[in-house]
């Protein structure tokens, strides 16, 4: 979906109330869809504003603010902890990847040892 401008929206407002044209052609003129003004009227008619609606921001993080400075401390003591040790160590129940996101946050990454085995089934 493109983002409109307020002033696309107060043009394409303003040529509907002039009766500027069908909204057919007041669409194809400024480049919007006749299903965008029809929108933009109905939000004007329910609400007295062609402003956007506020966009959601999504989910809250699992883990975040004191939980996050925790989860740093303990990979400062124990950088090589396992996904598993760290969920015990902050003691929430998070999924792998709530966790890495969390790490990403923190600017940390999950290093492969070079020690493990290789998983037979892989690629090599």
């Amino acid at each position: 979906m493109r983002p409109y401008s307020m002033d696309l929206r107060e043009r394409v407002v303003t040529a509907c109330d002039a009766r500027e044209g069908t909204r057919e052609k007041i669409a194809e003129r400024f480049g919007v869809s006749t299903a965008w003004i029809r929108r933009v009227l109905q939000r004007r008619r329910e609400s007295g504003s062609i402003a956007p609606r506020p966009q959601n921001p999504g989910r809250k993080r699992a883990i975040r603010g004191r939980q996050l400075d925790r989860l740093r401390r303990l990979v400062e003591r124990r950088p090589d902890a396992t996904l598993r040790e760290l969920k015990a160590g902050l003691r929430m129940s998070v999924s792998d990847g709530a966790m890495l996101r969390a790490l990403a946050t923190l600017g940390l990454t999950l290093k492969k040892s070079r020690s493990r085995l290789r998983n037979k089934n892989g690629k090599r």
